[in-house]
């Protein structure tokens, strides 16, 4: 019962993302199994911090990477400050610890060459699946949109005279994003094609389902973006994110600055999005010592 009210807390008072809501509940079933499965009842209040650290422990030597659990940490930090404002507890169990120290990983990114060869290859069908799935592609790669903020998209955000959208990110903050030509001509074919399938009623949402009208889904989402990139990469990450990092890693290869980028992938700092400048680094770091004689 406490985990439905906090959950209920997190979507009315805190306005996170369905998708986030379910992250946080995920980890708190999988604490409550870990409780489940110790020796004598605990209930949420018996917890102490050694019961913590020891889950911690576990989730590490199952292989979960030390980021992971962090993130996992946090939403127990936030679900306990939950129980404590609330007076459903007598002490913060999770207040003073720190998760492992996390590995520093440069974002995955796809290169220009590869993206153009899988955007202008003969990987589509001529129909409206095919087009819906390079309609993905084409808009996780060309704005460098989140994947929960691509299926929210509706055609009353998308602005086709102006070239601009509007995207509502986390936490509900909006953004307005602009968008090239290719895009915008390709979004207007789209749009006719979803009008001859469902009519001019069923289409509110931008990415539907070729078969049903209906919104895709996060998950459809994850398996388009999969399923085309193992097409032009071997690298073991292919989700949208992945779109996203070579959308900003184009961009700053493409001499936009640093805060111009900040503001298209509505990061909250600019620490945020230093990161990709690290990754145009390495990427420079390696185009040399391919190409220089004495390298």
């Amino acid at each position: 019962m406490w985990t439905e009210s906090f959950l209920t807390y997190l979507a009315t008072e805190r306005n996170r993302s369905p998708l986030t809501i379910e992250v946080y509940a995920n980890v708190l079933k999988q604490f409550r199994t870990y409780l489940d499965e110790q020796e004598g009842e605990r209930k949420w209040e018996d917890v102490d911090s050694d019961v913590v650290r020891d889950w911690m422990v576990e989730l590490m030597e199952r292989g979960e990477s030390a980021r992971t659990v962090c993130k996992k940490l946090s939403a127990l930090k936030t679900f306990y400050r939950f129980l404590l404002q609330r007076g459903r507890v007598k002490a913060d169990p999770v207040y003073a610890l720190q998760g492992p120290k996390k590995e520093k990983l440069l974002p995955t990114f796809v290169r220009e060459q590869e993206m153009d060869r899988l955007l202008d290859g003969p990987y589509f069908k001529d129909d409206l699946d095919g087009m819906t799935d390079r309609m993905v592609l084409l808009t996780l790669y060309s704005v460098g949109i989140r994947r929960a903020e691509l299926v929210g998209l509706d055609w009353s955000d998308v602005d086709l005279s102006q070239r601009q959208m509007k995207v509502t990110g986390k936490r509900n903050n909006q953004r307005i994003i602009p968008f090239g030509e290719e895009l915008c001509e390709a979004l207007s074919v789209y749009r006719q094609k979803q009008r001859e399938a469902f009519g001019e009623e069923t289409t509110k949402a931008v990415f539907c389902s070729p078969r049903t009208g209906k919104r895709l889904t996060v998950y459809q989402v994850y398996t388009i973006v999969h399923r085309y990139l193992s097409l032009v990469t071997t690298q073991k990450k292919r989700s949208p994110h992945v779109l996203r990092h070579s959308f900003a890693t184009a961009m700053l290869n493409n001499e936009a600055n640093l805060q111009s980028v900040k503001e298209l992938l509505g990061h909250a700092n600019l620490a945020t999005t230093e990161i990709y400048t690290h990754t145009t680094f390495e990427e420079l770091k390696k185009m040399y010592n391919q190409a220089h004689p004495r390298a």
